[in-house]
C-alpha cells in the first residue's frame, strides 16, 4: 500500500471516528433532554391535577375529569391516577388509556418520593404528594409522540449527515493528500529513470521552496554528483591503467612473435612459446575490454548517435568475427512485414553498437557445437525491432543464467574456451546506452539472446 493511501486511510478513519462519536453524543444528549423535558411536563400535569383535586373544594371528581379531558396541556394517550395514604384509588382520569401498576410501586414511591420509567411506548411518572398531614400518590403516564418523532428525525438526519460527511471527507482527503504528495510521485518517477548510465541527470528543484521534498531533491542531486565523480574517477583509473598496460603487452607479443620466427627452437620450446603467446593475447583482449568499458561513457556514446541500419551493423560485426574465426557461419533471416523496412533504422553509435553485436556473434561461435549462429530480425507487436541470435550448445544452470551479464562471469561450458568473461557485460552496458534491452531465453540444446530496440517510429 502506498504512503498516500495509508495517510488517506488514517486521516479519514480518525475523522470518521471523531465525527461518529460527536454525532452519537449529540443524539444521546438530545434523547436525554427529551426525556427530562417530558418528565417535567408529566410532573407539571400531575401536580396540577392533584392540587385541583385536593385544594379546590368546589370541584368534584367528575368536573375534574372534564377539565382534565379538555385541558390545553393534555398529553397523547394520557392517564392519571391518584391514591390516598391507604393506597386506595381516589381519582382516575376519564381517558381510555391504562397504567400498569401494583402496590409495590406505591410503596416504592413512599420511600423514594419520585420515580420515572418507560414501559413500552409509554413513559410513567410517579410523585409522592403531602397535603394536610396526609399522603397522596400520583401516577401519570403518556406517550411523547412529538418528542419521539423529533428524536427519530434527528437520528436519520444525523445518520445521513454522517454517511455523506465521511464520504466527502474520504474523497477530499485522498484528493488533498494526492495533491500534496504529487512532488513525491514526480520524484519517484525521475529516480526510476536514472540509471548508472545517466548519473548526470538532475532532478528539477524550485529554489524558492524550502519544504521537505525540495530538501530531499537537493540532497539527492548532491548525492548523484558525488556518485558521478566516483564513477568518473573509476573509469579514468581503469582507462589509464589499461592504456599503460597495452604498451608492455604489445612489446611482449612482438618479442614472442620474433622468437617464434627464429630457427633452432625445439618443439617443446616452440609449444611453450605458443602457450605464452595465447595467454598474452587473452590478457590483451581483457585490457581491450576494460578500455571499452571505461571509455564508453553515456555522454561519449550519445554524442556519436546517428541513424544506422541494424542489418548493416550485423554484417559488419560478422566480418569482424570472421577475421578471427574464419570457420564461423551465420544464418541470417528477416521476417518481413509492411512496416519492417522503415523499422530497420535505429539511432545508435555505430562503432560501439557494432562491438556489442560482434561480442554476441563471437559468443555464439565459441559456445556452439557447429560454429554457426542464427540471426533473426523481426518486429514485435509493440512496433519494436527484435534481434535474436541463437546457437546450439549445452544447457546452463539457473545460477549461471542469473549471473550471465555480470563482469568476469563464466559458465561451466566456457572452461575449454579462452575469454575474460566481460563480453556479455560489455554488451549489456552498450545496449543500456542505446535504450535497448537484452534477455536470455535458453532451451534444451539451444542458447538464444533477444535484443529489443526502439525504432525511430516508436521513439
Amino acid at each position: 500500500m502506498t504512503l498516500k493511501r495509508r495517510l488517506s486511510i488514517y486521516v479519514s478513519a480518525a475523522f470518521s471516528i471523531l465525527f461518529g462519536v460527536a454525532i452519537v453524543l449529540v443524539y444521546l444528549s438530545f434523547s436525554s433532554f427529551r426525556k427530562e423535558e417530558f418528565s417535567d411536563r408529566l410532573e407539571e400535569k400531575a401536580l396540577t391535577t392533584v392540587e385541583l383535586l385536593l385544594k379546590v373544594q368546589e370541584i368534584d371528581k367528575q368536573m375534574l375529569k372534564i377539565i382534565d379531558q379538555n385541558s390545553i396541556n393534555k398529553l397523547y394517550n394520557e392517564k392519571t391516577l391518584v391514591f390516598d395514604e391507604n393506597y386506595r384509588l381516589i381519582y382516575s382520569s376519564i381517558d381510555d388509556a391504562s397504567i400498569r401498576w401494583d402496590r409495590r410501586d406505591l410503596v416504592k414511591l413512599k420511600k423514594e418520593k419520585r420515580f420515572f420509567r418507560i414501559v413500552g411506548e409509554k413513559e410513567v411518572l410517579g410523585i409522592f404528594y403531602d397535603f394536610e398531614d396526609a399522603d397522596y400518590y400520583v401516577l401519570i403516564a403518556a406517550e411523547d409522540r412529538y418528542g419521539n418523532s423529533k428524536l427519530q428525525y434527528l437520528f436519520y438526519s444525523l445518520l445521513t449527515t454522517f454517511l455523506v460527511g465521511i464520504a466527502i471527507v474520504w474523497i477530499s482527503t485522498y484528493f488533498i493528500i494526492t495533491r500534496l504528495t504529487k512532488p513525491l510521485d514526480d520524484f519517484q518517477n525521475r529516480i526510476t529513470q536514472i540509471s548508472a548510465n545517466e548519473l548526470s541527470t538532475q532532478i528539477p528543484v524550485d529554489a524558492a521552496r524550502t519544504d521537505e521534498i525540495t530538501l530531499l531533491a537537493r540532497a539527492f542531486n548532491q548525492m548523484l554528483v558525488r556518485i558521478e565523480k566516483a564513477f568518473s574517477a573509476q573509469r579514468d583509473f581503469t582507462a589509464n591503467a589499461s592504456h599503460e598496460l597495452r604498451t608492455p603487452i604489445s612489446r611482449i607479443m612482438f618479442q614472442l612473435d620474433n622468437l617464434l620466427e627464429s630457427e633452432g627452437l625445439s618443439q617443446a620450446t616452440r609449444q611453450y612459446l605458443h602457450s605464452i603467446s595465447a595467454n598474452v593475447s587473452q590478457l590483451s583482449e581483457l585490457i581491450d575490454s576494460l578500455l571499452i568499458l571505461a571509455k564508453n561513457s553515456p555522454a561519449e556514446t550519445k554524442a556519436q548517435f546517428k541513424i544506422e541500419r541494424i542489418d548493416e551493423l550485423i554484417f559488419g560485426a560478422y566480418e569482424q568475427v570472421r577475421r578471427t574465426f574464419p570457420d564461423f557461419k551465420m544464418n541470417f533471416e528477416i521476417i518481413e512485414n509492411e512496416d519492417l523496412s522503415n523499422s530497420l533504422e535505429v539511432k545508435a553509435a555505430k562503432p560501439v553498437l557494432e562491438i556489442a553485436i560482434t561480442n554476441l556473434l563471437r559468443n555464439a561461435y565459441q559456445y556452439s557445437t557447429d560454429k554457426t549462429a542464427t540471426v533473426l530480425l523481426a518486429q514485435n507487436t509493440y512496433g519494436h525491432l527484435t534481434l535474436t541470435i541463437s546457437n546450439l550448445g549445452g544447457p546452463l544452470t539457473e545460477s549461471e543464467i542469473g549471473s550471465l551479464f555480470n563482469p568476469f562471469s563464466r559458465g561451466a561450458n566456457a572452461r575449454k574456451s579462452s575469454g575474460s568473461g566481460l563480453g556479455l557485460s560489455i554488451v549489456k552496458r552498450i545496449l543500456d546506452y542505446h535504450g535497448a534491452t537484452i534477455r536470455y531465453l535458453g532451451q534444451v540444446g539451444e542458447h538464444r539472446f533477444v535484443v529489443e530496440f526502439k525504432t525511430l517510429s516508436t521513439i
